[in-house]
C-alpha cells in the first residue's frame, strides 16, 4: 500500500498534487510520502511485538536525511555499509547504539570512527577483517562488538546481481568455516562476540528461502552454544521484496515476521532486522516530463527529461517500474506501445520497451512508481546532468529535502591545474 492516488484527475502524494510540485520544483524530481514510510515501519514493528527486536533500516536503500530522521523518530536503528552512512544516520538522530556496520570492505579508518562512536555491532565478513578490527580496537583500548555474517548456502531465487547468501560469494563466510572463526574470535583480546548475521539477497518475493536460511542459522546457533560460545543476538538481514508491477505478488510483512517467530524465537535471542526496500520502495515516485514523441521505423519513442543517471535500475538490472501519467487517463483510453527512454547519450538509457501507455504528448508528466529505493541514492551526474531534486510530503505539506543541483555546483568543486 502507498499514498499516491488520483484526486480530481491528478496524481497526488498524500494531499499534494504532483502537477503542482512539478511547477514548483521543475522536473525530474523524486517525491516521498512520509505516511507510507511510517505505515510500513509500524506494520513490521507490530508484527514483531513480543519478540526482543530492533529494526535497523538499511540506509543504502535511500540515505535521505529526511527519511533517516523519520526513522529515528519512529524508533528505528540503522544498518550501514560506510562511514558516510554512519555519519548521516547520527546526524539524522539515530543513536549509535542502534547502528549495525555491515559490508565487506570496511577500512581501518572507518572501523576507528565506528568504534569511537560506540556503535552497536560490526557484522564481520572475513577473517582478515576480523584481524584488522581487533588491531584497531586495541589501538583504542576497547572491545569491538561482533557478529559474523554467515552464508547458509540458500538460493534466494532473485536477480544474480542482488543474490548474496550462497556458499561462494563476495559477501559473508561459508557456514562450514564459521565455527572455527567464532572460536578464534572468542579468544581475541579486543573482540566481543555478540551474534550471528545472515542476509541472503534482495527483492525476495518467495518466503521459502528465508525459512530455509533461518532454520540453518538456528542450527548453527545451537552448534555455537554446544561449543561453549555465548550468542546474544541474531541479525536476520533484509531482502524482503515489493511489488513493482501488477503481475507480481508479494507476501506481507506479517507473513515474514511469522517465519522469524517460527524458526528463531525458541532461541530466546534479540532479533535484529534490516529492512530497506520494503520500507521506502513504494513510498517514492520519480516524476518526469515528456520532451518528445519520436516515430521510428517500427517503434514509437517517448523521450523523457529523466535519464539513467536519475534512475539506473532499469539499465542496471532490467528492472520494471510502473509508469503512469500524472493526469489520469480515462478508463477506456486507447493504449500505445512506447519505448520509454531518457536523454542520456547511451543506447542503454531505456526505462521500458513496448510499454502500453495512454496517449502522451510533449509537456505531459509521468510518474515512475515504486522508485523510493535505490533511485535517488544511486543517481549521478553523467553527461554533466545536474543531480535532480527530492522532496517529502506529509498530508498537505511538502518540503524540499535535497535541492536540485545547479550547473555552478557541477563546476565549483573541480579545478584546472595551474601548469595547464
Amino acid at each position: 500500500m502507498d499514498h499516491f492516488d488520483y484526486k480530481n484527475g491528478t496524481l497526488h502524494a498524500e494531499s499534494v498534487s504532483l502537477e503542482q510540485l512539478a511547477k514548483e520544483l521543475g522536473t525530474p524530481f523524486y517525491c516521498y510520502s512520509s505516511a507510507t514510510i511510517a505505515r510500513h515501519y509500524t506494520v513490521f514493528n507490530e508484527a514483531l511485538q513480543g519478540l526482543n527486536h530492533q529494526i535497523c533500516y538499511a540506509v543504502k536503500a535511500n540515505d535521505s536525511l529526511a527519511i533517516l530522521h523519520l526513522f529515528a523518530k519512529l524508533g528505528a536503528g540503522a544498518d550501514v555499509v560506510s562511514e558516510g552512512e554512519i555519519r548521516k544516520a547520527l546526524h539524522a538522530g539515530i543513536p549509535a547504539n542502534r547502528i549495525v556496520f555491515s559490508g565487506v570492505g570496511k577500512t581501518r579508518e572507518e572501523m576507528h570512527y565506528a568504534l569511537s562512536q560506540n556503535i552497536m555491532q560490526f557484522n564481520v565478513e572475513s577473517e582478515p577483517e576480523l584481524d584488522a578490527l581487533n588491531e584497531v580496537a586495541a589501538s583504542l583500548n576497547v572491545k569491538a562488538p561482533v557478529a559474523f555474517r554467515i552464508n547458509p548456502d540458500v538460493d534466494p531465487k532473485t536477480h544474480a546481481k542482488i543474490s548474496t547468501g550462497q556458499k561462494e560469494s563476495k559477501f559473508g563466510i561459508d557456514m562450514k568455516q564459521a565455527l572455527a572463526l567464532y572460536t578464534r574470535a572468542a579468544g581475541m583480546p579486543h573482540i566481543a562476540v555478540k551474534g550471528v548475521s545472515v542476509h541472503i539477497g534482495s527483492q525476495l518475493l518467495d518466503l521459502q528461502p528465508f525459512e530455509m536460511a533461518f532454520n540453518r542459522v538456528a542450527s548453527f546457533v545451537e552448534d555455537l552454544r554446544g561449543n561453549g560460545l555465548t550468542i546474544e543476538s541474531i541479525d536476520v538481514g533484509g531482502g524482503f521484496g515489493i511489488r513493482y508491477h501488477e503481475h507480481q505478488t508479494a507476501p506481507t510483512l506479517t507473513d515474514y515476521a511469522a517465519i522469524i517467530r517460527r524458526t528463531l524465537s525458541h532461541l530466546n535471542l534479540r532479533m535484529l532486522c534490516e529492512p530497506g526496500r520494503v520500507m521506502v520502495g513504494n513510498a517514492g515516485v520519480l516524476v518526469s516530463r515528456v520532451l518528445y514523441v519520436k516515430q521510428g521505423a517500427s517503434r514509437t519513442y517517448l523521450i523523457l527529461d529523466a535519464g539513467m543517471n536519475d534512475l539506473i535500475r532499469p539499465s542496471l538490472y532490467g528492472a520494471h517500474h510502473d509508469i503512469v501519467p500524472v493526469r489520469e487517463a480515462s478508463a477506456d483510453a486507447a493504449l500505445t506501445p512506447f519505448d520509454v527512454v531518457g536523454p542520456v547519450c547511451e543506447t542503454g538509457d531505456i526505462f521500458a520497451e513496448q510499454r502500453a501507455l495512454p496517449h502522451l504528448k510533449p509537456g505531459d508528466l509521468v510518474a515512475f512508481r515504486s522508485a523510493g529505493a535505490y533511485g535517488a541514492v544511486m543517481a549521478g551526474t553523467y553527461n554533466a546532468r545536474p543531480r535532480l531534486a527530492e522532496c517529502m510530503v506529509k498530508d498537505a505539506n511538502w518540503a524540499i529535502t535535497h535541492p536540485r543541483q545547479t550547473y555552478e555546483d557541477l563546476i565549483k568543486h573541480q579545478s584546472i591545474p595551474s601548469w595547464l
